[in-house]
């Protein structure tokens, strides 16, 4: 698997005062308790790993962003999740990956293997508290993209998209989009000229500013909120016209449910 990471990208031993600063992630916890990383270096758009590999490691974002992804047979992607920086990725019930996942920009990422963040789950009980919040988290995630793809018009879906990227940046009323405009559409199921269209949308009516392509200042949160949240128009057609939407998450919710019941087993078993 090593070799096969190598061909990829840069690979160096991870010393514990390279530790990235902010928050640190669940494999930095790892490190700082003894076990060996790996910091890897991926160009943006490079893979980290394919679907159908072996799950061999768990991966930490320290510096960029990464996207997790799956093509279908028709030539579609579906975008199901953005990490940033101290977030993992990777995690699987089983032992092969079941999505792909890439760099959005360029980025750098602390792996660790996978059999030795179990070992240490099973003999140190605050970090198995790690790793359940971590896979809880991801639960989370899955939950606020199905709401996302549940019956809402397009106009709904980037204004809770944008939210949902509010709660992960750093600043009150700032966001930085790593990704582009057509990831945004692959992970909301809608066209690139969709969501371009809501956006300057927004923007017209001053609920957001947009200093650059990748920068959104939100002016007016309550009328994002209210656009998002506070339009109940469903109805059996759009049920029926977004169904396949979640058909597509229902492997997302039993993957990330086989983790919880898992790692609570385990802990119960600590």
């Amino acid at each position: 698997m090593l070799m096969h990471l190598a061909s990829k990208m840069v690979a160096t031993q991870s010393p514990r005062s390279q530790l990235p600063k902010f928050e640190p992630g669940l494999n930095t916890i790892a490190m700082h308790r003894g076990l060996n990383g790996i910091r890897m270096v991926y160009a943006s758009n490079l893979e980290i790993f394919g679907e159908g590999e072996p799950a061999e490691y768990l991966y930490e974002v320290v510096r960029g962003s990464v996207r997790t992804c799956k093509m279908f047979g028709d030539g579609r992607r579906q975008i199901t999740s953005f990490h940033m920086p101290g977030e993992v990725f990777g995690l699987e019930p089983d032992e092969e990956h079941h999505f792909s996942a890439e760099a959005v920009t360029d980025s750098i990422i602390l792996a660790v293997k996978r059999s030795a963040i179990m070992g240490l789950a099973a003999c140190d009980l605050y970090f198995a508290h790690q790793l359940w919040a971590v896979t809880a988290q991801d639960h989370r995630r899955i939950q606020n993209h199905i709401a996302v793809l549940g019956c809402m018009k397009a106009r709904q879906w980037v204004a809770a998209f944008l939210l949902l990227m509010l709660q992960r940046s750093p600043g009150d009323d700032e966001i930085e989009l790593s990704m582009t405009r057509q990831d945004i559409a692959d992970y909301l199921g809608l066209t690139i000229e969709t969501v371009s269209r809501m956006i300057t949308q927004f923007e017209k009516e001053a609920v957001i500013g947009i200093p650059s392509a990748r920068r959104v200042i939100l002016r007016d949160r309550a009328a994002l909120t209210r656009v998002a949240f506070h339009d109940n128009s469903t109805d059996v057609s759009c049920l029926l016209q977004h169904s396949h939407r979640f058909e597509q998450t229902i492997p997302d919710i039993h993957r990330s449910s086989d983790l919880l019941i898992a790692n609570q087993k385990a802990l119960e078993q600590g």
